[in-house]
């Protein structure tokens, strides 16, 4: 079972995590509210979700949403990943297989969508996304789009992650999409931005040596998609960016969202957890951070369903990256953790459960 803190535990610290119930995740029952001295502080929404591997066998669809329900996750965008290693590859992993092209492709999409329409699922729900687009190649992805429509219309409702810049792919031939190309992708994000579909964008802000190298193409798509709902994947932080001062990389995420009211940042991987959050201090800077913009941010695992992983690598990953919530306020903490700012995003009917007032 998963980890939570007790009631006293508002702030974390390194040796306040205490053993508890994970999984049940929902509002008291009777109470018609969640009670977070007594329930999971685990995200009850997973926005950041792959369902399929960068190659070999994916865990089972139905044995995966059994993972969430066990967990109390209530409902996940159900992403593929678009950049797929070759099929003649005996690799899961492209670090794994530095060298090999990993490349754009549609087949994940069509996997997710088929197991989608064959069982509905509802308890957790589920939202499919398009992961295919190549956004070093905007001119292909209106055409797939087209496709998407035609084989399975109104099922994708989200786009993404797909990767503006994404440094620890560099070995298997990505390269960063330009500025010219950033200027191409106009025709895609207008029928995202008529449809109302957030597209999360994997986007690292730097490197160890040049923290801020990436950030002017982020900077770029917020200045000509203003309109669009764009989601920054892990905060624009990854393992090849771990020594950025946490009040510099707070700095510039409260600028961005000054600056572009449609911009939410994604939590998700537990590098953020491992490498920032849990630093001597940073957890409080974070969760004031966030209390400060409580409707900007949704969760998520990042987890990636490869058949050599089980329930308990899940377990763990959404405990991980949901250590976060336990520092945030209420509001923080209903918007982001219980998923209403992810029910808003979609233009879901669905509310996240009121907290119970104190006694």
């Amino acid at each position: 079972m998963g980890r939570r803190l007790g009631a006293a535990a508002a702030v974390l610290t390194a040796v306040a995590v205490v053993a508890s119930q994970a999984g049940a995740g929902s509002a008291v029952a009777g109470t018609g509210c969640f009670d977070r001295a007594r329930e999971p502080y685990t995200s009850q929404v997973d926005s950041h979700l792959h369902f399929r591997p960068f190659g070999g066998q994916a865990i089972p669809f139905e044995e995966l949403t059994g993972y969430l329900h066990k967990s109390g996750v209530r409902h996940a965008s159900m992403y593929g990943i678009g950049q797929t290693l070759p099929t003649n590859s005996n690799c899961m992993y492209y670090l794994d297989c530095p060298g090999t092209p990993v490349v754009p492709s549609m087949k994940n999409d069509f996997a997710n969508a088929e197991n989608y329409v064959e069982t509905h699922p509802k308890d957790p729900e589920l939202t499919v996304s398009m992961t295919f687009m190549d956004l070093n190649h905007p001119e292909t992805i209106p055409p797939g789009i087209t496709v998407y429509d035609k084989e399975y219309p109104g099922v994708f409702r989200w786009a993404g992650e797909v990767n503006l810049v994404k440094q620890a792919l560099f070995p298997n031939h990505h390269t960063p999409a330009t500025s010219e190309n950033i200027k191409n992708w106009a025709p895609f994000m207008k029928v995202l931005r008529d449809r109302g579909i957030p597209i999360t964008i994997h986007s690292d802000l730097g490197s160890d040596a040049d923290q801020t190298k990436y950030l002017h193409l982020m900077e770029e798509t917020l200045r000509l998609y203003p309109e669009n709902k764009l989601v920054w994947a892990h905060m624009g932080l990854s393992k090849e960016l771990t020594a950025m001062d946490p009040d510099r990389h707070i700095g510039i995420m409260t600028r961005l969202l000054d600056e572009n009211p449609n911009l939410t940042l994604d939590l998700s991987w537990r590098v953020l957890e491992d490498n920032y959050f849990s630093r001597p201090g940073a957890r409080q800077k974070y969760a004031a951070f966030l209390d400060r913009y409580p409707t900007r941010a949704i969760p998520g695992t990042d987890f990636v369903a490869s058949r050599d992983k089980d329930y308990g690598v899940y377990e763990q990953e959404l405990e991980v990256t949901s250590r976060i919530n336990t520092a945030l306020d209420d509001r923080a903490f209903r918007d982001i953790a219980l998923g209403e700012n992810y029910y808003r995003l979609l233009g879901l009917k669905e509310s996240a459960p009121k907290l119970c007032r104190a006694e």
